[in-house]
């Protein structure tokens, strides 16, 4: 129903744009193009054929354009490829003509601060979102968003921060009913925010105050007797906001306290996981006392807070700077209240229904399963089988009704880490490894490999697919391949 909702939308724009020359409304960017982070939906699968089963660096090259480093994956809008990147103190959106990998154009902005560095991301982890139209919305966190039209000219800027996210911030903004939603979860100050695509104005903006440090991308849920929704995986729950005035719906419990993946929809059921730390893995998690008996047995100071000396728990000693919300150096009861909850908190993968009014942890958690779980690449679900691979490149497919292991191992010839999600079209499954090794792996959950190619460079972003063509950004280059 969504993507029928959806693809009537982009109709019309696309007829009043043909025979009026205007655009009277920018539709939702969900439809047949990859035109957000993992295409569809944030789906990562999308209706092509004719890719290619063999390639590499001398293998079906369609072309190669040297590209400035980033994290992002390549977007899709019509004819043209967009791609955000960083070099030193430039923050970068290029277009690219699909066809040929000829740079269209280049926009760069300053970065106007460093926030908290991490080697693990950098400011151009956000993928672009992109509307029917082929306006391009980017988002970096030493930045905020910026709108560019389709020939590159700025149309405006919304700066955001400075963030606090002890990774850095790597949520990718999606586009619906012209509003570009941006989630921005971080140590304190968490919110989902909604901006005018027409003109960068704060439509809404929605406190999220359990949601620390995520990285989860938003995903459109069209209920059948109801507004559209927005659906954002974050500390300990998922919540559905009203899309039109950010009016926070329903939301289920039970989510680990780091959510960094991006859910999968299949009808009226959502699949998502999360991985936090091992100490979070079932049989393995730390009893946290509450704040009164902590105050009473560890504060030897009396002034009522919990200094670093005064931390109780030698095991996740660790874990004190991050759970020290307000960064002053001592944690008070919000803190240690947040703390108790995170490491009560499992790893695991949920299956989760759509749909209702309020706290609907009891009615619509289907299933839920705590093995060998991802900390970054997202889930994929293809031709009727669920899909995970973990950061350690161990792969688990299921059935997706009952949660039910069809097959959980290494991929053959790819044993690596993993970082990029999957993506799916053509009766082939791409998994791409942090060193380049790319497996075509045939749908069914056994992971029979059909092909495997290497890129021969590190890879963390996420394939983009269209028309016969795979496209995959290695460290220093953006690929297409395909048999044409």
């Amino acid at each position: 129903m969504l993507m029928a909702r959806l693809k009537a939308r982009v109709g019309t724009c696309l007829l009043v744009v043909v025979v009026l020359g205007v655009v009277a409304t920018k539709p939702e960017a969900v439809g047949d193009d990859w035109n957000r982070f993992r295409g569809p939906n944030g789906s990562g699968v999308i209706e092509a054929t004719g890719l290619p089963l063999d390639f590499g660096p001398e293998t079906n090259v369609v072309w190669k354009t040297t590209v400035a480093p980033g994290f992002s994956s390549p977007v899709i809008s019509g004819d043209r490829l967009l791609l955000t990147a960083f070099e030193n103190d430039q923050l970068i959106t290029t277009s690219l003509d699909r066809q040929s990998g000829r740079i269209l154009w280049r926009q760069a902005v300053e970065r106007t601060r460093v926030d908290r560095p991490d080697s693990r991301n950098h400011s151009a982890a956000a993928s672009a979102a992109v509307d029917a139209v082929g306006n391009v919305y980017v988002f970096f966190g030493e930045f905020g968003l910026i709108a560019y039209d389709r020939e590159g000219v700025e149309q405006w800027r919304h700066p955001l921060g400075p963030f606090d996210n002890i990774y850095g911030m790597g949520a990718s903004p999606i586009v619906a009913d012209n509003l570009v939603l941006l989630a921005c979860d971080q140590q304190n100050g968490s919110f989902l925010l909604a901006v005018d695509a027409d003109t960068g104005e704060v439509r809404w903006k929605v406190d999220r105050p359990e949601a620390k440090s995520g990285h989860s991308s938003p995903v459109l849920y069209d209920p059948p007797d109801g507004p559209l929704q927005v659906l954002m995986a974050g500390s300990f729950l998922l919540t559905a906001y009203d899309v039109a005035t950010g009016e926070k719906r329903w939301w289920v419990g039970g989510l680990p306290f780091e959510m960094k993946s991006t859910p999968v929809m299949d009808g009226d059921t959502l699949y998502v996981h999360g991985f936090s730390t091992p100490l979070n893995q079932p049989g393995r998690q730390v009893e946290v006392d509450s704040w009164e008996d902590t105050i009473a047995v560890h504060d030897a100071n009396g002034d009522g807070l919990i200094a670093p000396d005064e931390f109780p728990q030698e095991r996740t000693r660790g874990f004190f700077s991050f759970v020290d919300l307000d960064a002053d150096g001592q944690l008070d009861e919000d803190s240690w209240n947040y703390y108790r909850a995170a490491m009560m908190s499992l790893n695991g993968m949920v299956a989760i229904r759509l749909g209702g009014s309020g706290d609907m942890t009891e009615e619509n958690v289907v299933w839920r399963y705590h093995r060998s779980v991802p900390q970054l690449p997202s889930p994929l679900l293809y031709q009727g089988v669920l899909y995970m691979i973990n950061d350690g490149g161990i792969a688990t497919s299921f059935r997706p009704s009952t949660g039910e292991v069809i097959e959980r191992g290494r991929i053959r010839g790819a044993v690596d880490s993993y970082y990029a999600s999957p993506v799916a079209a053509d009766g082939k499954i791409f998994f791409v490894s942090e060193m380049g090794k790319v497996a075509v792996v045939r749908p069914g959950g056994g992971f029979e490999v059909l092909a495997l190619n290497d890129l021969g460079s590190p890879t963390y972003a996420t394939p983009a697919i269209a028309d016969g063509r795979i496209y995959i950004r290695t460290e220093e280059t953006l690929w297409a391949f395909g048999e044409d």
